[in-house]
């Protein structure tokens, strides 16, 4: 047959009813493309959740609170111990005794006293105090050193021969006094206290979008975690970067750390920050900076009974809180599984749920199962924070979480002096301060700006989303938290 001339585009006769690639208009001169792809694909029009559900945020709703705050700092005091004790006290033959110069609580004479050695535990002595170095007869405060001697033996450190023995233990007892005589040589043992204190940051973030692409579609129907969904790609965008900065409000309060003096940050020139003096990034202390500087670190958990006791006899020295929470990467939960299955006593000794208003029920619906130990109740869960790869968990051969494997919280309240309110408060020992008053509430602020998507501020043709929090994490009472790490 004869050939159609001028040839339009591509669109060429053919002798049979069948469909070619050179007889259908191109869209375009590539030829990658043509009408032969009016037959649309098979396509699942929604997206597939092959993480599940991706955020990590949660873990403070479950374990603290929110309060607002109007400063630049919060600032709370915590009681120090009732009873009078040294460690690391060194002491020779003479019964001369020398403390740390750091030490604030006061010895005086004719107290009476415990000289513990921990390298040898028989070798305990009680004693009674006879001088000290300081304000006419007592140490501590300033003071450094006081003599003492000893009930039933004549020295202190009968077989030293004159060396000195060092990492003693001495804690008071009591005091002895003669017939008639006077009381403590004018002296008094006043309380103190110890001061913490956190700053908020500011955490920011953005997202924008033009106005012609909020007009596309796509054949894909996105949903995400907040209940965003549609075919309008930008909508999916703008709830993932709110899900993510939520996240991100929680994850700044567990990492969150101070800087020091010297370091790259105190130097670096940011945005708001010159690096000079008082303009330099401050940071701010999270939970597991507070447990690492103020709590006790288990190290090298491996599943066994005689470990976690070491836990309890650790407690037992601190506030021992009742009710504890253990928050704990997927292989620290097992060795907890494998432990309890092993004493065949899961779940048995009157666990109290009082936490969860005594209710078991409540406790499992959140993802907690319960066990009791000596006179402790725990609540264990797993904490995805420690699971997720994208976070602390791992992957491949790194799976311990960047070496945290869990964490123990103590649930209640405690009471503290508030600075501001100047008066003795209850509060939760873990919990986020965030800075608020009746013309500002930065807690978590969203605004638009622009021309698009219901803004009309300035004649940008664009949708910008703009994401504003202001906070800081209060460790209470640190010395009953527990961090294990790997």
């Amino acid at each position: 047959m004869g050939v159609l001339s001028p040839q339009f585009g591509s669109l060429l006769p053919s002798q049979a009813q069948q469909l070619l690639t050179n007889n259908y208009l191109q869209f375009n001169t590539g030829g990658a493309n043509d009408f032969a792809q009016q037959y649309l694909p098979e396509v699942y029009e929604a997206e597939v959740e092959r993480y599940g559900n991706r955020t990590i945020s949660g873990f403070l709703r479950m374990v603290g609170a929110e309060m607002p705050m109007t400063s630049d700092q919060v600032i709370w005091s915590e009681q120090n111990r009732l009873h009078i004790a040294y460690d690391n006290v060194a002491v020779n033959a003479a019964g001369d005794f020398t403390i740390p110069a750091a030490a604030v609580n006061v010895v005086y004479q004719n107290m009476t006293i415990v000289v513990m050695d921990p390298a040898n535990p028989s070798g305990t002595v009680k004693a009674i105090v006879t001088d000290s170095t300081t304000n006419a007869g007592y140490a501590g405060a300033g003071g450094t050193s006081f003599t003492a001697v000893a009930y039933t033996q004549a020295q202190i450190n009968p077989g030293a021969a004159g060396a000195a023995l060092a990492g003693l233990k001495v804690f008071v007892y009591g005091s002895e006094y003669a017939k008639g005589t006077v009381g403590p040589l004018n002296e008094s043992i006043t309380p103190s206290f110890t001061q913490f204190s956190n700053s908020p940051i500011i955490l920011k973030s953005r997202y924008a979008i033009s106005g012609s692409d909020t007009a596309q579609i796509g054949w894909v129907e996105v949903a995400a975690e907040d209940g965003t969904s549609g075919y309008l790609w930008y909508l999916k965008a703008e709830g993932e970067t709110r899900l993510r900065f939520e996240d991100y409000l929680e994850m700044s309060m567990i990492e969150g750390e101070l800087t020091t003096a010297g370091s790259g940050a105190r130097a670096a020139v940011l945005p708001g920050f010159t690096g000079a003096a008082g303009i330099f990034v401050k940071g701010t202390q999270g939970l597991f900076s507070a447990i690492n500087t103020r709590g006790n670190i288990l190290s090298g958990y491996a599943g066994s009974l005689q470990d976690f006791d070491s836990v309890l006899e650790n407690l037992d020295t601190q506030g021992a809180i009742e009710e504890n929470m253990l928050f704990l990467d997927r292989k620290t939960e097992l060795l907890f599984d494998n432990m309890l299955a092993q004493q065949n006593s899961y779940g048995a000794g009157g666990t109290s749920y009082g936490v969860f208003e005594n209710s078991e029920e409540m406790a499992l619906n959140l993802g907690f199962s319960g066990f009791r130990r000596g006179s402790y109740d725990f609540y264990k869960t797993s904490w995805k924070y420690l699971n997720d790869a994208s976070t602390r968990g791992g992957s491949g051969n790194f799976v311990n979480g960047d070496n945290i494997d869990g964490v123990l919280i103590p649930a209640g309240t405690s009471t503290v002096y508030d600075q501001l309110l100047g008066t003795n408060i209850r509060r939760p020992f873990l919990h986020v301060r965030y800075r608020a008053s009746q013309a500002d509430d930065r807690r978590m602020k969203s605004w638009l700006t622009g021309s698009v998507g219901g803004a009309q501020t300035s004649t940008l043709d664009a949708m910008e989303v703009n994401f504003l929090s202001e906070r800081c994490l209060c460790v209470q009472a640190a010395n009953n938290f527990v961090l294990f790490t790997a």
